[in-house]
């Protein structure tokens, strides 16, 4: 494995702080010329491949496999079936935390859903365990396939999300519905969507007696050791995970799945170390995905435009064997004051993998039925949708109380529409073209995302040469986490960047926590602002308490560190450097920890929230109904910007999922068989860079000191919530078509024109 050189110098001149600056990524060089280091890209001598034998079938069981034929072929060394397996310390059934989802381990013979691991062969080559797979031949006893949102009666869960109340309210919504001067009843359909990460997941696990080594992406270290830990029954200390680098991940590698657990227990049945590498259609069941939604709106105004209730109901589905439902309406939760809101959801049990968190949980599909139920609503009061959404946004949110940064809400419309140029649209659809005669739409949606934050460790290390070290077993899917965390790192220790050598990627580092809910930086960054602060107050004590130094006397109070040096609040001239601290101690270096976690005080008084709006052009052919995005510009509020180059690509690549939502991603169910008919890259419609305009964003100021020490809050996933509303809004604006089921299709326009 290459050297991971994360403490290189940065490739151009800086001025002021390393937070703000906007370094290039400092993985950049191994990830360009293929020398990063990805989980299957790991081969330990002796090492077998292992393929999964997946299920053709959504429901029944498996009458037999020809595990005979498969092991005749040349290069198959085995072949794991429920009956032929290592056993595991406890049922892969058993929840024991509510951060664990059941998984398909071969526990029995039962088909749950198309895709669900039946058989692992073991082999030689990557070619022989996939043809043994082939050969199995497996022989069912099937069932109808409980396919959609109408498979069955449907059910109140208990939660969604993350233990969210399935129900909220404030206010009467039918008294608020019954006073209005306009009304609209609007229900909007989201489709399944699918992961599709470029790295599929993977694992190479290698046993040592009872130690165990695993290669594998994860957004979790210590969440997948935990999970590894129980299931087979060993001590934390006797696991090593590396996960140096994720080709993304986007909810879908936050938990171990069972095609990982998979190559664990093949690696124990043969004695050898395992490569299980999951192939494309195979990541469309056992890892997790979007499931589908339908939205039903109701929205009432008065006769000045104001919103006197919102009632948004959500209907989702589960598989038959474990619960996560999509928090869709929760998305209503945060943005229009409306003095009545409701929100509640049902749902359903179908034959599908367990839907788990896909970028954006529940506010990437809440949000594009809402702000399409917002531009309707406008519509029909005669208002233009901007002036709509300033007249009703919310000042504190609806159903808590508690106040936010609304402020910084406005000036994201404001700036947005600005740049945009918002203020030349003409409120009637289908008055704009363009020289070839092609409609123009123009639409707008706002963009809201929790500003989440979890708990996390860090060890820092100031050492005799001058130079600091940080370790936190933090994750980075592509993201720039590790170029920002350094940059936090290297200020909280008062030293140039190139002076830190940042150590991630490792279970054996302090716990990073989970690298989702667009936290990481956050919490990450949180732990290693308290392990800076930590080993500077230890390194002030050696300096204040001795009579040799300049510092003698200043007390922690009266010490800054600054490049390299710590100097004297009062008297910036008199200070000396952490060498000669150290050396005249005799220390070869001073190491302290920090921990990150919220403010729970904070939390109960405030809410938190990042905030943005979008704006976006689309062309349609009126006689094909081809539609084309052709420009964005998005306008976000996310607190402090640890990197400015890193930030606008993770806020380019949400308006792009946003993009995708509107008017490419759907997995299409075979109802006859429960099978996904395009689990592959060339038939599941995700946007390429011809399917991209030109993006614009603004990253407008913002100072919350409320959300974290650092006033950091998450851009990974507020990209999208409010573009996929301002395309499909665009969309009604170009043609006068409103589409109410998504992705729109170009049947949808010819057929209701």
């Amino acid at each position: 494995m290459p050297e991971l050189n994360l403490s290189s110098a940065p490739a151009h001149l800086r001025h002021g702080s390393n937070i703000g600056q906007p370094l290039t990524r400092r993985d950049g060089i191994l990830k360009v010329t293929g020398r990063a280091t990805y989980a299957a890209d790991n081969h330990p001598p002796g090492m077998l491949f292992a393929v999964i034998a997946a299920s053709s079938i959504a429901r029944g069981r498996v009458v037999s496999l020809d595990v005979a034929a498969a092991k005749r072929h040349p290069g198959v060394v085995d072949v794991m079936t429920p009956s032929h397996k290592p056993p595991l310390a406890i049922d892969p059934e058993t929840k024991t935390n509510p951060f664990v989802f059941r998984m398909e381990v071969l526990q029995s013979d039962e088909v749950r859903y198309a895709n669900q691991p039946i058989a692992v062969v073991i082999a030689e080559t990557l070619e022989a365990a996939t043809e043994g797979a082939a050969l199995l031949a497996p022989r069912y006893e099937e069932l109808p396939a409980l396919i959609g949102l109408d498979a069955g009666d449907s059910f109140v869960p208990p939660v969604v999300g993350v233990g969210n109340p399935t129900e909220s309210h404030r206010g009467d919504v039918e008294a608020g519905l019954a006073s209005t001067e306009k009304q609209i009843d609007a229900t909007y359909e989201t489709p399944p969507q699918y992961h599709n990460a470029m790295e599929p997941h993977a694992i190479v696990a290698h046993w040592d007696g009872d130690r165990l080594s695993v290669d594998m992406p994860t957004q979790g270290l210590m969440l997948s050791l935990a999970r590894i830990a129980e299931l087979f029954g060993i001590a934390h200390d006797k696991i090593h995970i590396r996960s140096p680098f994720l080709g993304g991940g986007f909810g879908s590698k936050g938990f171990m799945a069972g095609p990982q657990t998979l190559g664990i227990m093949a690696a124990k049945l043969v004695g050898k170390p395992v490569k299980l590498v999951l192939r494309r259609e195979q990541m469309y069941g056992p890892v997790g995905h979007r499931a589908p939604t339908r939205q039903r709106l109701r929205l009432g105004t008065d006769g000045e435009g104001r919103l006197t209730a919102l009632d948004h109901h959500a209907r989702t589905v589960s598989s038959t064997f474990d619960d996560f439902y999509e928090p869709a309406a929760d998305a209503s939760h945060t943005l229009y004051a409306a003095p009545a809101i409701r929100t509640s959801h049902d749902a359903v049990r179908v034959n599908t993998g367990t839907p788990l968190f896909m970028r954006a949980p529940g506010e990437a599909t809440g949000s594009i039925a809402l702000e399409s139920a917002i531009d309707e609503m406008a519509w029909a009061c005669g208002m233009d949708p901007l002036a709509f959404r300033l007249k009703n946004y919310a000042e504190v949110e609806p159903i808590t109380g508690k106040p936010f940064s609304s402020k910084a809400l406005r000036a994201c419309y404001e700036q947005g529409a600005a740049r945009f140029g918002w203020a030349k649209r003409p409120l009637q659809p289908r008055q704009m073209r363009d020289e070839a005669g092609l409609l123009v739409g123009w639409g707008m949606g706002t963009a809201t995302f929790p500003a989440l934050m979890f708990q996390a460790e860090a060890r820092a290390v100031i050492r005799r040469d001058g130079s600091g070290a940080m370790e936190i077993g933090a994750h980075d899917m592509g993201q720039g986490a590790w170029t920002a965390l350094a940059q936090i790192a290297a200020d909280e220790l008062g030293l140039d960047i190139d002076r830190v050598e940042f150590k991630a990627g490792t279970s054996d580092l302090p716990d990073a926590g989970i690298a989702g809910g667009s936290a990481h930086t956050a919490t990450a960054g949180a732990a290693i602002h308290s392990a800076g602060a930590a080993v500077i107050a230890k390194l002030a004590d050696l300096a204040t308490g001795d009579e040799r130094s300049p510092l003698f006397g200043a007390g922690n109070a009266g010490v800054i560190a600054r490049d390299g040096r710590l100097l004297r609040r009062d008297d910036q001239s008199r200070g000396e450097s952490y060498a000669e601290i150290l050396a005249r101690a005799g220390v070869a270096e001073v190491e302290a920890r920090g921990t990150g976690a919220p403010n729970p005080a904070a939390m109960e008084e405030y809410a938190m929230h990042a905030h943005g709006a979008v704006f976006a052009e689309v062309k349609v052919d009126p006689e094909l109904g081809q539609v084309r995005a052709t420009r964005m510009v998005g306008a976000f509020a996310a607190g402090r910007i640890v990197n400015p180059r890193m930030v606008q690509s993770q806020l380019f690549g949400g308006m792009i999922w946003g993009l995708s939502f509107a008017l490419h991603e759907e997995a299409i169910t075979d109802r006859r068989t429960g099978r996904i008919m395009n689990a592959n890259l060339g038939e599941y419609h995700v946007p390429v860079n011809a399917d991209v305009p030109p993006l614009d964003v603004i990253t407008v100021e913002e100072h919350d000191p409320h959300v974290n020490a650092l006033g950091i809050k998450g851009v990974g996933e507020i990209g999208i919530t409010g573009s996929a509303g301002a395309v499909a809004n665009a969309v009604w604006h170009a043609t006068g078509v409103r589409v109410r089921r998504f992705p729109v299709r170009i049947e949808q326009l010819l057929t209701q024109r």
